[in-house]
């Protein structure tokens, strides 16, 4: 095959990857009822005029199951973690004791349940959409290869190579959501 061809295939194949990792990051900070410092993934408090992640500002500790521990390295963070949390709209209320700040998590309802797996299955079909997007481009390449002077047989085999590559990839996404729904449906 052609140094076009496979940059073709290469590129595809790494944006779907790119993809996949997206989905991944979005599917842990959806809560399964469990504590997870994922969750404060995305928060950021203004740190001397700068927008800093939570877990740079303090320490983040699972206690239990059900109970994260924030603790920050100074106590006048306390305040502005608080609002971070409050404003990230991560469904638990911040508990702040003066020193350290501490998130419970309420045991999920069936129908909370449901309603998360919804948030991650769109999840999940944004990432289908974005990987047969781009197996949409990478045919396109594909076909003006061909009108280069690729050969007829080769822009097929190309072809068929990138249907595996996003076969292979919407199956991840699929794993992915099974592993999530497990995750969430269990009580």
């Amino acid at each position: 095959m052609s140094e076009d061809l496979d940059l073709v295939l290469e590129y595809t194949e790494s944006s779907m990857k790119k993809a996949i990792a997206h989905l991944e990051t979005e599917l842990t900070k959806i809560r399964a009822g469990k504590a997870s410092p994922g969750m404060l993934d995305g928060l950021t408090v203004d740190y001397y005029g700068a927008p800093t992640p939570i877990n740079q500002v303090a320490n983040i500790t699972v206690l239990d199951a059900r109970t994260i521990s924030i603790q920050p390295w100074e106590k006048k963070m306390l305040a502005q973690i608080e609002r971070s949390i409050m404003g990230g709209n991560i469904g638990v209320t911040p508990q702040n004791d003066g020193s350290q700040i501490r998130l419970f998590m309420p045991p999920l309802t069936e129908e909370r349940r449901r309603e998360l797996f919804k948030r991650a299955s769109g999840e999940g079909e944004q990432s289908k959409v974005a990987i047969r997007n781009l197996r949409r481009e990478g045919i396109e390449e594909i076909k003006k290869l061909q009108k280069d002077g690729l050969s007829e047989d080769e822009a097929k085999d190309a072809e068929k190579l990138v249907q595996e590559i996003t076969d292979r990839h919407i199956l991840l996404v699929d794993k992915h959501l099974a592993a999530k729904e497990k995750e969430m449906m269990s009580v």
